[in-house]
């Protein structure tokens, strides 16, 4: 059994945003030579997410249209986390979106779904933050 690790950085333009990796992922899928097996994509902070869903900008903007309304940045007195820090609704938007992502390796591609892509959100954004491509198997 194969095992391949690459880190992944980004730093996105805006505090909330959704980035499509899913080029930069395949590209790791091609460097670690497995033609079977499983993916893992993980956001390494607490504050960022990795999900699967469709590359479509209405779509993208209503997410952030809903999770701005169950987790409204402002006020941020509202928050008992925000004690020297401004975003506890981050951390909050990333556990409604999730962590990681794990994806099916079959012939040397990811197993998608139609219209499948695969996204990091980040929800403290505008510095350096990285995930984590865990590729094992044949």
């Amino acid at each position: 059994m194969k095992s391949y690790t690459e880190e992944l950085w980004f730093e996105t333009r805006k505090r909330c945003e959704f980035l499509d990796i899913t080029d930069k992922v395949e590209a790791s899928l091609a460097a670690s030579g497995v033609r079977e097996g499983l993916c893992l994509v993980n956001a390494m902070h607490i504050t960022a997410s990795v999900f699967v869903n469709d590359a479509e900008s209405g779509l993208h903007a209503d997410f952030l249209d809903w999770l701005e309304k169950l987790a409204p940045h402002e006020p941020v007195s509202g928050y008992r986390h925000n004690v020297g820090e401004d975003n506890a609704d981050a951390h909050m938007k990333r556990q409604l979106f999730g962590r990681e992502v794990t994806l099916a390796v079959t012939g040397g591609r990811f197993h998608f779904g139609p219209w499948e892509r695969v996204f990091y959100g980040e929800f403290d954004g505008m510095r350096r933050k990285r995930v984590l491509v865990k590729i094992i198997g044949d």
